[in-house]
């Protein structure tokens, strides 16, 4: 029982923006007398994008007209037509997640990679992306280690550690290559990030557009800014910018790293041979890399090399962003796909509740999607309880029912994802109890959480499981 699907991987960043195509080879790896279990096990990269910059109409917007013209130009190159492609995301990344029409973006580029894909923008899913892209999960994994990716672009860093394959940590800080920008190759300053400023202020530099940077200056303000990236992982003492210079959260800083590796765009910087020529890119990119070869971050860790580089986040997103469903699940015919479907998760202590009190613990979250008295579809989300006769199936069952009353109005299916293997008799029993005049789509052995949004698609192999993609949609101001 083997399957391949076509994923796509659109990365909109700061400074670049790119498209990769991705085969990935499905197959039960169950023995014959066991219970289905499927499970990607080859992801290869078809097709690889040329690099384009980011069109833009101004500092606060992208062109959307210009990125979709390039995605349509790679969609072409590649001979694939967007029907063609089965699961996939849209990213847009870094600073550019930021940018005024960020939203309407990903709904002009949404068509073009068919019918089931995520269109998200985070630092949190982009560091984690970019790390697995980059094969710092896999090597975390495969030495039993904490490994730790910088993944620096051209307007942010992107922190995600990965201990034995899993994530234990993330961070974001607004980094990269292209927060100052010159006009020529004499360093007179176009662009200068808000961030920037408050850095250069505290080296007591007073820096701004039209001025003209030595190269001596440039080499101070990129060696602070690789201090900061020390700060973060530990090596000095934290200051004041580091608080400065966070998008969101800080790492916690108390677990051992093992190796560090880098990708994004200024990873092809450190510790390669553009010593010097720091106006090659119009940016402090070449300068920043510079910074970090000479910093304690390559003195005192030992240096993963990555699989990828400036590609790590798109491969990552066309690789990695997919999961399949456990075998055993219950879809009503002819609902699927359906996309960006909000999760309800109930909490340990709920599912502490003798079962006759779930249907009231679910009524009272769901109110959590009331929208100005309206509420929207949902997905309940549950671990399950360990073992349920059948008795206890009916009776969860019918808790279910009853705490997602209000969403059962709606020509919406019920959607219910468990993390134990027991979707196909509760998706029976569901639709049983209510009369079979409902669709239903039962899930399981799916991790999510409260927050997360989820996309199901069309049934692969002869049914028996579905591609998944959790994601949080997230726009930073």
């Amino acid at each position: 029982m083997k399957e391949q699907i076509l994923s796509v991987g659109i990365d909109i960043g700061t400074t670049t923006s790119q498209l990769v195509f991705s085969q990935l080879t499905l197959e039960n790896t169950a023995s014959l007398i066991s219970v289905p279990r499927i499970e990607i096990i080859a992801k290869e990269v078809v097709f690889r994008s040329a690099i384009h910059f980011t069109p833009l109409k101004s500092q606060q917007e992208i062109d959307e007209n210009k990125i979709r013209q390039l995605i349509e130009q790679e969609y072409h190159s590649a001979g694939i037509r967007p029907e063609q492609v089965q699961t996939g995301a849209v990213i847009i990344t870094g600073e550019a997640a930021r940018k005024q029409n960020a939203e309407t973006v990903l709904r002009a580029l949404s068509g073009l990679a068919g019918e089931f894909v995520v269109a998200t923008a985070g630092p949190t899913l982009e560091g984690i992306i970019a790390g697995k892209g980059a094969g710092a999960c896999q090597e975390s994994k495969h030495r039993g280690a904490t490994v730790v990716n910088l993944d620096i672009g051209g307007g942010t860093t992107n922190i995600a550690v990965f201990r034995n394959g899993e994530v234990i940590d993330t961070a974001c800080l607004d980094i990269g290559g292209r927060l100052i920008r010159f006009q020529n190759e004499r360093g007179t300053i176009s662009y200068i990030a808000d961030k920037m400023r408050s850095l250069t202020r505290s080296m007591d530099l007073s820096v701004a557009e039209n001025q003209t940077l030595s190269t001596g200056t440039i080499e101070a303000i990129t060696m602070r800014m690789a201090g900061i990236l020390e700060e973060v992982l530990g090596l000095v003492p934290v200051t004041p910018q580091l608080a400065t210079m966070l998008t969101d959260h800080d790492l916690r800083r108390d677990y051992p790293i093992d190796y560090v590796s880098f990708s994004g765009g200024v990873a092809d910087c450190i510790q390669g041979s553009s010593s010097g020529d720091y106006f090659r890119y119009g940016d402090i990119g070449i300068a920043l890399g510079q910074a970090i070869t000479r910093s304690k971050i390559t003195q005192q860790f030992e240096i993963l090399p990555s699989v990828e580089t400036i590609r790590a986040t798109v491969v990552g997103a066309g690789s990695h962003t997919t999961g399949i469903s456990g075998s055993t699940i219950s879809v009503s015919p002819g609902v699927l796909p359906m996309q960006n479907i909000p999760v309800l998760k109930l909490s340990p202590e709920d599912e502490a509740l003798p079962l006759r009190l779930w249907g009231e613990a679910i009524l009272r979250k769901v109110q959590w999607f009331n929208l100005q008295g309206e509420k929207q579809n949902l997905a309940l989300a549950f671990k399950g309880p360990d073992s349920l006769g059948f008795s206890d199936v009916t009776e969860l069952a019918s808790e279910v029912i009853k705490g997602m009353q209000g969403i059962l109005c709606k020509t919406c299916p019920l959607i219910v994802i468990i993390e134990k293997d027991l979707a196909k008799v509760m998706g029976q029993t569901l639709r049983s109890q209510l009369g079979f005049k409902k669709d239903v789509i039962c899930i399981d052995t799916i991790k999510v959480e409260n927050g997360d949004y989820i996309d199901i698609g069309r049934e692969l192999v002869d049914g028996n499981v579905v591609p998944v993609i959790v994601k949080t949609l997230v726009f930073n101001s």
